[in-house]
């Protein structure tokens, strides 16, 4: 049986002139994950001894970093859409390149604020030019009305008809110019103070007026006009070249981006290494097949000037001690691979443990088809699945999942041949499944009939998708219950391999009453003393366990919590032993409910298309889409939910007791 990836521990003296490449080495990897976490980097902190020499140039690396990220997003740019992966630490070419393309986008910038300061600046004398233009009486006679009280000024224009709706009856609102921005109000002299606060609760500002100001001769009105065109203009004409810009220069914004994220990363882990003067210590592990053809690239690449040290887990003290857990990496092919999730979803194996995801992986496949039997939808898993993997379909991280929908998609298909559904018709396949059934006797069509039907032998079909569901359900229980025992023989943990109700006590219980079961149902067999006393001698060790695992481990008292505690909770384990096996078989019961109700499901759809049309029709064929791209994306979620429910209750539950640490190795990311 696979067990997890063999690991070492590196323990590397690296010089402070080296140390940079050789964290680039490490993160471009993605195969060394540091021992210990590194120390907490202080911001206000200052360089180490070590890097005098170099923090210089990692404060210009963070700088141009900061500078190419902002230029970036001010270009209108969200998120990078290149791969790290092909971008290198920056040399001082790279540095060159990075100070020119800031440096020409700040002088763009520079330009398009002046000219957005100067387009406005002509705009709002405009406005206020032709808000005046028709004032051809002047000012100081309004001023001067004894009833009149005048004010003008500026005023925002979303706020323009509710200070109209406010001041209708107590004062005249008059728009002087084209839009609602600059405004003349008239009230009596006796309503001035009332009209005074309304104006200042709506923004209102007062401008200046000459006494004796008269209008806006048109000579100034056209200049006006002109420079408003020109500033316009102009500013379209560097928005014009700020789309240039950023078109033109993206890739190479991406490209320096990439490079110089490394450098700020180099620089925040260089921060936080244990280091003296001269020399820089990192240990961390790594996956033992890789270590050979690790320290050789480290030799090469440091020309030598590199000390390793490669260390055994059972040699380092702190994992020796239990203080620290060796980290856990499954090594896999694409398919199996695509299944780790769900195991660290749940929890990480223990290290040296047997890798439970081939399991998972079969045991969903399964399960799945099982549920979910039809042709027709299982061909469509496979092809989304196909269209996944080749990335025409872009889901994100779920692109990564694309062997799983092919999988299941596999047995969906398979499950349809048997069962003789193409998308909830039962005709399609009817001579796949003649020829097939006339390999061994009459021809009939489908091979398994689950359809509702008039037949009374179709529950005798019913009872057989039950009782194949509960034997998956067995063999299923029983993995869960070797690999509990045989990892525990493994780590040399004797006593929990032995007794309890998922050692080899609990295992020969379960197993015994399940062959009792059988004799008696197929055999006819009745009960002898010795099927009574194997039964009650494998419950007592699976219930009454916990004196023979401390005497096995040398543990005292024998009874940690009294003799009188230990007889209760070993009697109220006695119950939870038959009830969880019991619970454990009979959930998977619901595999054969939900393979039914599928059947169920799709005998709905064709009766509703009949009842429109027929698959021929356009009514027919509108419901048979619907229902079944209803099918497949709510009743396909539901399936998997209930698949993954048994793999973590009724599988994990039989060996998943603790749990270690999942391997994360150092990469560099886009941040």
């Amino acid at each position: 049986m696979a067990r997890t990836a063999e690991m070492t521990l590196l323990e590397l003296m690296v010089l402070k002139d080296d140390i940079s490449s050789v964290i680039e080495y490490i993160g471009k990897n993605e195969n060394f994950q540091f021992q210990s976490k590194l120390k907490e980097s202080s911001a206000g902190a200052g360089p180490s001894p070590a890097e005098d020499s170099s923090a210089d140039a990692l404060n210009i690396d963070s700088q141009f970093y900061d500078g190419l990220l902002k230029a970036y997003k001010e270009l209108g740019f969200e998120d990078a859409a290149y791969d790290i992966k092909n971008c290198s630490a920056p040399r001082d070419e790279d540095r060159k390149k990075a100070a020119d393309v800031i440096a020409a986008y700040t002088q763009l910038k520079t330009r398009l604020s002046e000219a957005t300061d100067e387009a406005t600046k002509v705009n709002d004398a405009y406005k206020e030019a032709m808000a005046f233009s028709n004032l051809q009486v002047s000012y100081s006679e309004l001023e001067h009305l004894s009833f009149l009280s005048l004010r003008i000024g500026r005023i925002p224009e979303d706020k323009f008809e509710d200070l109209k709706d406010r001041l209708e009856g107590s004062a005249v609102v008059i728009k002087l110019g084209n839009d609602a921005s600059h405004i003349l109000v008239a009230s009596s002299k006796k309503g001035r103070f009332a009209l005074d606060a309304e104006l200042k609760n709506h923004n209102f500002v007062e401008l200046e007026v000459p006494a004796d100001f008269k209008g806006v001769p048109e000579s100034a009105l056209k200049g006006l006009e002109e420079k408003k065109v020109q500033a316009e203009k102009l500013l379209e004409e560097l928005n014009t070249e700020k789309a240039n810009f950023a078109e033109t220069h993206r890739a190479q914004l991406e490209h320096l981006l990439g490079c110089f994220t490394i450098a700020v990363q180099i620089e925040d882990v260089t921060r936080r290494l244990e280091s003296t003067e001269l020399v820089y210590r990192i240990t961390g592990w790594i996956p033992a097949s890789e270590t050979e053809s690790y320290m050789k690239g480290l030799d090469e690449l440091t020309e030598g000037r590199i000390a390793i040290r490669a260390y055994e887990p059972y040699e380092v003290p702190s994992v020796i001690s239990g203080k620290e857990q060796v980290p856990v990496k499954l090594e896999h092919g694409k398919l199996v691979k695509s299944f780790e999730r769900m195991i660290f979803s749940y929890g990480s194996p223990v290290y040296g443990a047997i890798d439970p995801t081939p399991f998972v992986a079969v045991f969903f496949t399964i399960l799945f088809g099982i549920m979910f039997g039809d042709f027709g939808q299982g061909l469509f898993f496979v092809l989304f699945g196909i269209l996944m993997a080749c990335k025409v379909i872009k889901v994100g991280v779920w692109n990564k999942f694309a062997p799983i929908f092919m999988a299941i998609g596999v047995s969906s298909s398979i499950m349809g041949l048997l069962t003789g559904e193409f998308f909830g018709t039962e005709t399609v396949l009817e001579p796949f499944a003649e020829f097939v059934t006339g390999l061994f006797g009459k021809p009939h069509a489908p091979i398994l009939h689950l359809m509702p039907s008039a037949d009374p032998k179709s529950i005798y079909v019913m009872f057989g998708v039950f009782g194949v569901a509960v034997a998956i359900g067995f063999v299923i229980n029983t993995c869960g219950l070797l690999l509990n025992i045989i990892n525990n023989f493994m780590r040399k943990r004797y006593a929990e391999a032995i007794f309890g109700k998922n050692g080899i006590a609990g295992a020969v219980f379960f197993w015994y009453v399940v062959a009792l079961v059988l004799r008696i149902v197929l055999a006819k067999h009745t009960v002898a003393a010795y099927d009574i006393i194997i039964i009650a001698v494998s419950l007592f060790f699976a219930a009454f366990a916990e004196p023979f695992e401390r005497a096995m481990e040398g543990k005292k008292p024998l009874f940690e919590n009294g003799f009188g505690t230990y007889i209760i909770s070993s009697l109220v384990e006695i119950i939870e032993v038959i009830s969880g096996y019991l619970s454990n078989t009979v959930s998977f019961v619901r595999v054969g409910a939900f393979a039914l109700s599928h059947a169920v499901l799709n005998f709905t759809i064709l009766t509703l298309t009949n009842m429109v049309g027929g698959p021929g029709s356009i009514g027919g064929i509108i419901v048979l889409i619907a229902g079944n791209a209803l099918i497949i994306v709510l009743e396909g979620m539901i399936v998997a939910i209930q698949v993954i429910r048994l793999q973590y209750y009724e599988f994990f539950s039989k060996f998943f007791h603790e749990t270690g640490k999942e391997f994360k190795p150092f990469r560099f990311e886009m941040k």
